[in-house]
């Protein structure tokens, strides 16, 4: 087994012969005789890789169980990947989608499996300086090539709703917060009465990622090079700079966060890492915009959104099914996470009284 696959974990377990039939009807050339194993990442949507004769597929459905409404649509991720399939937007070729929940007990589709690297690491330890500084590179040209598609062109008009985009958003993290949580957290109510008096005016739309970070992207195996956006789970018509905000999280969350780690606390220039000012330069130079306003709006709804769903990864902890084996650790981290916000708003706070 490859790293970073699992045997299946028998929460996620499913009728691996079923699988195969509807395969066989639906896919050229497909072989029945396969392997399947689990990607260890993936905390929302379970991911598997299929070892067939013909060569391997991945498999993406969503997790058993009840779940929250409009959570886990992995239609909007296969509808996305058509979409962007021949643009200059690097993503899996998708192969087949089935909305038939009697098959292997949850809807699915199957995908081009790609060879090559994923970055789980934001540091990127074993790498030069100029390597970092190829990689975050190629992660921010990708980013505003997403934001420069022509969605209309390629047919998404109906995929997400092009206005109100923040105030739709907040509305929907605090009710998704709000439907899972067993007891008011004091940070994350905070943070969403702050950002409900703050929401600023409404950017261009155009389609936002929705979880636009390093580990969702694939890089050649010897180049710094994009050849693969992965899960696009949240992915709608939206704000960009939300998604440049999240992409800029890292910035805002200290070292010592465990599996999600940030950069508060580490010398990025001898790393070769940008500092945020200069990635989000970069970002406006490829884009064609002549400034950034509203920033710590948007920081701070990065946060609370991130401690929002990290919450919701718990709360499926605590009822069997998680994606991930290390989701239980959320229960912690989302508390941390808004923490982070509350002190972006007391540092502006201690700013302003200056």
């Amino acid at each position: 087994m490859a790293e970073g696959q699992v045997p299946v974990r028998p929460a996620l377990q499913f009728d691996q012969a079923a699988l195969q039939s509807h395969l066989r009807q639906h896919l050229p050339g497909f072989e029945s005789a396969f392997t399947i194993a689990q990607f260890a990442g993936g905390q929302s949507n379970p991911t598997f890789r299929i070892d067939t004769g013909s060569g391997p597929l991945v498999l993406r459905k969503q997790p058993p169980g009840l779940l929250l409404p409009g959570a886990h649509a992995v239609d909007r991720e296969y509808r996305i990947l058509e979409a962007l399939r021949d643009t200059d937007v690097p993503v899996p070729r998708p192969l087949h989608f089935c909305a038939d929940a009697d098959v292997i007990g949850t809807p699915f589709y199957v995908m081009e499996c790609l060879e090559g690297r994923v970055f789980r690491k934001l540091l990127l330890p074993g790498m030069s300086a100029a390597e970092r500084s190829a990689i975050y590179t190629a992660m921010i040209d990708t980013l505003a090539r997403l934001h420069l598609v022509d969605w209309n062109g390629l047919g998404l008009g109906d995929f997400g709703k092009a206005q109100d985009y923040l105030a739709r958003q907040l509305a929907l993290w605090s009710r998704q917060y709000q439907a899972s949580s067993r007891e008011p957290i004091a940070a994350m109510e905070r943070l969403m009465a702050w950002l409900a008096d703050h929401l600023p005016a409404e950017q261009n739309a155009t389609i936002a990622h929705g979880d636009y970070r390093l580990e969702n992207l694939m890089f050649d195996v010897r180049e710094p090079r994009v050849i693969a956006v992965l899960d696009w789970e949240l992915a709608t018509l939206g704000d960009p700079l939300s998604d440049l905000a999240y992409n800029c999280m890292p910035y805002h969350l200290p070292m010592d966060l465990g599996f999600a780690s940030g950069f508060v606390g580490v010398d990025l220039a001898a790393l070769g890492i940008p500092a945020e000012a200069d990635y989000m330069a970069a970002y406006c130079a490829r884009t064609g915009r002549e400034e950034i306003t509203d920033w710590m709006f948007y920081q701070v709804f990065s946060l609370f959104r991130t401690a929002a769903i990290q919450h919701g990864i718990y709360v499926r902890a605590l009822q069997g099914n998680a994606g991930s084996g290390r989701a239980r650790e959320f229960g912690q981290l989302f508390q941390r996470v808004a923490s982070c916000g509350v002190a972006l708003l007391d540092q502006s706070d201690r700013e302003m009284s200056v």
